[in-house]
């Protein structure tokens, strides 16, 4: 299952969606999470110091090694160098699934102990001063993008992205990648409106979103959510002791975690799982090829010197049958 974790910036996505991947992890379930959030803060959450979050690979710095790897024996791409965040998958690429290894998790991946579970962690790095002024945030996230249409995952596997904040992630076609989005929202007015325009945004392309109220603190705060968001209110999450203390670095043991918050946990999984029913590879992969084609139409042939539209294999669809090309 692919989830993302959006929501405007200060609203606890991050905190929430490092919460859910504890869940996961302790229940022993394979994770790959993604830190895309201009502001790096999920290695933290997960419980690294300053200098292990630091040292984490960037996804972007390997963004050759990704590419040469996913292209495999595509006949459809002639190098690696024209393939761009949204080139898909096609009869010759190589996929990536979530419990296997492979040359991407091997220079891209860490794992994370997480109270005796661990999961694979993955960053696609801050945004630096050499970035500034002349280059733009989206382009580090185009790895996480490109691995996306090139991943197999099946029930009971889990990748969690932390998204960057308000609706940024709609400057990419990422915003389609998931079976689930949880939307973070604080019961204000700011809270809600981040509901609002990703809400529209999303409406003609079946993206699945709930809305997962935090900071809520008594009826009045749950009424107006309510009143907001209506039947995309998934559940409501308050304060935290097991938070705060995770916050200053000494997160307790996780089983420690409150009762309403477990539970509230236990519902997003139950959310997510749902989904599974409802997913449709076929129009996944569709979604694929439409964002690719406006990205090539937009700037990527100019880019690349090439017609990225003939990339798409019109025989292809990404599913788990899918083997994978070695």
């Amino acid at each position: 299952m692919k989830i993302a974790f959006v929501g405007k910036g200060g609203s606890g996505k991050t905190t929430l969606s490092s919460l859910f991947i504890r869940h996961l992890a302790a229940t022993a379930q394979p994770v790959v999470a993604v830190d895309a959030d201009i502001n790096q803060h999920l290695g933290p959450a997960l419980g690294l110091d300053e200098a292990e979050a630091a040292a984490l690979p960037a996804l972007g710095e390997h963004l050759p090694l990704i590419k040469n790897y996913l292209r495999g024996s595509n006949p459809r791409i002639a190098s690696a160098d024209t393939m761009i965040k949204t080139t898909p998958p096609g009869e010759g690429s190589r996929l990536l699934r979530v419990r296997e290894n492979n040359p991407v998790y091997d220079a891209c991946a860490r794992p994370v102990e997480l109270d005796g579970g661990a999961v694979r962690l993955m960053v696609t790095g801050p945004f630096t001063d050499a970035d500034l002024g002349v280059s733009c945030y989206h382009s580090k996230t185009g790895a996480v993008e490109l691995c996306l249409n090139h991943l197999v995952d099946g029930r009971d596997e889990f990748v969690v992205v932390d998204m960057t904040a308000g609706s940024d992630s709609f400057a990419s076609g990422m915003f389609t990648r998931f079976d689930i989005t949880f939307l973070v929202a604080e019961p204000t007015r700011k809270g809600v409106s981040v509901y609002r325009q990703y809400k529209e945004y999303a409406r003609d392309f079946g993206v699945v979103l709930k809305v997962v109220g935090n900071k809520v603190q008594g009826q009045d705060d749950l009424d107006f959510l309510r009143a907001e968001v209506g039947d995309d209110l998934l559940v409501t999450v308050g304060h935290s002791d097991w938070v705060r203390a995770m916050e200053k670095g000494r997160p307790p043991r996780f089983e420690l975690l409150e009762d309403a918050n477990r539970r509230a946990l236990r519902l997003l999984e139950i959310a997510a799982d749902a989904t599974y029913e409802l997913r449709d590879w076929e129009r996944y992969t569709r979604q694929t090829v439409h964002f690719h084609l406006k990205n090539a139409q937009s700037w990527g042939n100019e880019r690349t010197g090439a017609d990225l539209a003939a990339q798409v294999d019109p025989g292809f669809v990404l599913d788990e049958s899918v083997g994978v090309t070695v």
